[in-house]
């Protein structure tokens, strides 16, 4: 039994191709996620990921950032634009840019990433590639809080997958995001369910509520 009974409103942000955003779109569709997207932003106006959204019919916007643009600008622009619609949680899903703390401050503990890696392992680009030049046996993907500092966040979940000897970064990252597709809207449904708790102290950790019997 949840929790929640009205879907959890949700902004998902996005840059390429958006498989993160079909499986969280599908877990909606099929009832294993109580949630809505509300909207999606892009900074890539060509993105894949946008014509997803359109087909599931979802208020799309997108803007690369003006060179002279500076990062809180551009970010205002988007806080103004997703603001109405009155989300709960911003996903990002596959968004290749930095927030500000313009965005972040206004979402405080409200910015979720996916990440492919376990961190605090790996953390910024390549994390793939990373993990196979470090020699690890296992990687992974990790779902965390977004803060000021990158890929730094306290984490949500984890899934982990192993290194084989002959992988490249592709096939590892083709495993990974497998998981991640998994990952992201059981995570989401914990949101939905409010079972997660941010135990906010000097160094904030998360606490999963059991399931409401």
């Amino acid at each position: 039994m949840s929790y929640r009974k009205s879907p959890l409103r949700l902004a998902v942000f996005v840059s390429g191709r958006g498989s993160n955003l079909r499986a969280i779109l599908e877990a909606i569709e099929r009832g294993a996620l109580n949630a809505r997207v509300e909207v999606v932003w892009s900074n890539h106006p060509k993105a894949p990921a946008l014509e997803i959204a359109k087909n599931f019919g979802i208020q799309t916007y997108a803007k690369l950032k003006p060179h002279k643009m500076s990062s809180a600008a551009y970010d205002k622009l988007i806080l103004d634009l997703i603001t109405p619609y009155e989300v709960d949680l911003i996903a990002l899903a596959g968004y290749f840019r930095i927030l500000s703390p313009v965005l972040i401050r206004a979402f405080r503990w409200k910015i979720v990433n996916i990440h492919p890696s376990l961190l605090p392992s790996f953390p910024g680009l390549h994390a793939q590639k990373q993990a196979i030049e470090y020699g690890v046996k296992i990687s992974g993907c990790t779902l965390h809080f977004v803060t000021e500092a990158l890929d730094a966040g306290p984490v949500i979940a984890q899934r982990v997958v192993p290194v084989f000897d002959d992988d490249t970064e592709e096939t590892l990252a083709e495993r990974i995001l497998a998981q991640e597709h998994q990952l992201y809207p059981e995570v989401l449904e914990l949101f939905a369910e409010q079972r997660i708790i941010l135990e906010d102290g000097k160094k904030p950790q998360v606490r999963i509520l059991s399931a409401k019997k």
